[in-house]
């Protein structure tokens, strides 16, 4: 291993950059590793929340109070609390050494909504040492966020079923 964590940001306007995140969980946890998720934005039930409960090793903690709304309206202020209870949660966790992965779901759309300074973000993962994977999701990446990362994906959106009428579907977006 290398003195430095493994940094990986999973960005872009297509859907799948927390069912990848969610891929690497699962491969960790095949490998015996311990991992650490932490949703944002999301706060409502679905299926990785109950699979996680089957897996040892897969914790999930939701932080989020969904769907961020407008800088001027009254709940905003809400929602900045709670990312900063999922950044304190990721600062100490990441810190502590009891994770070998920890993703920080949503984590670029808590930035790019003003909830969280990309700044506060980057010294949370700066504690992670040369065992460690993190990994950050949403679209709406920071520049400085990309900077921190040896490994970006964007994940593009060529078609999504949302534009011909498809609602959400149990399983496939949730």
């Amino acid at each position: 291993m290398t003195d430095k964590a493994r940094i990986l940001v999973f960005t872009g306007d297509g859907k799948g950059k927390t069912t990848a995140a969610l891929g690497m969980a699962l491969r960790a946890s095949g490998h015996g590793k311990r991992v650490l998720v932490i949703q944002f934005i999301k706060d409502a039930d679905s299926g990785e929340l109950s699979a996680a409960e089957a897996m040892a090793n897969i914790r999930i903690i939701q932080t989020g109070l969904g769907f961020v709304p407008d800088v001027g309206n009254a709940a905003f202020g809400k929602h900045v609390q709670a990312a900063k209870k999922g950044l304190a949660i990721s600062a100490e966790s990441i810190g502590s050494g009891d994770y070998d992965l920890v993703i920080l779901d949503e984590v670029c759309v808590a930035v790019n909504k003003g909830l969280l300074r990309e700044e506060d973000v980057a010294r949370a993962i700066s504690a992670a040492d040369g065992e460690m994977s993190v990994v950050l999701t949403g679209r709406g990446e920071s520049q400085g966020l990309i900077d921190l990362a040896d490994t970006v994906s964007n994940i593009e959106c060529v078609k999504h079923g949302y534009e011909s009428g498809i609602a959400a579907q149990k399983g496939v977006e949730f």
